[in-house]
């Protein structure tokens, strides 16, 4: 009996310890997207972005241009040429259409890496932004209302006190 008081006591212990800790747990919430979209960083690397994309689109368009003439120049020569010109000519007409898939798939695989290259920083600068205020105002969990996550009525939004430690 003795030892079913301890144990009883000892849980009871642990359950007012566990709703203690519980209860000073401090929680915030921010919208990062929105925080890491107004830093300035941000609209460069848009810019960056989007000069890039230019440039492959411009590529892209003389590519295809060029492949829409020589289709058009062979098909007009068609008849004044031999069985095996034709042929060669339909082989040539192939590899530059996988040409212009190949450059297309590589300029996609281009732009997301150099997304990701332009991104990381910025967002590992605004993680930082965030912890570092929420370190100073205590709070224990940050949660990101951006992502669909259900936020708390209590949660303080950090989004100010972010922007205010990004300058911005």
């Amino acid at each position: 009996m003795k030892q079913f008081k301890t144990l009883l006591l000892a849980a009871v212990l642990c359950l007012v310890t566990v709703s203690f800790a519980q209860a000073q747990s401090k929680i915030a919430h921010i919208n990062a997207q929105e925080l890491i979209q107004a830093m300035p960083e941000m609209k460069t690397a848009r810019a960056e972005l989007e000069a890039l994309t230019k440039t492959y689109q411009k590529d892209l368009q003389t590519m295809g241009a060029e492949f829409q003439n020589k289709v058009k120049q062979y098909d007009a020569e068609a008849s004044t040429k031999t069985q095996e010109e034709n042929t060669k000519r339909a082989q040539e007409v192939q590899a530059m259409e996988q040409n212009i898939r190949q450059f297309q798939g590589q300029a996609q695989q281009d732009m997301q890496k150099k997304e990701i290259d332009l991104l990381k920083p910025i967002t590992e600068k605004a993680k930082a932004a965030i912890l570092k205020v929420s370190r100073a105002q205590g709070f224990n969990y940050v949660l990101d209302s951006g992502q669909g996550v259900t936020i708390l009525a209590e949660g303080k939004d950090l989004l100010a006190d972010v922007k205010r430690e990004l300058g911005i």
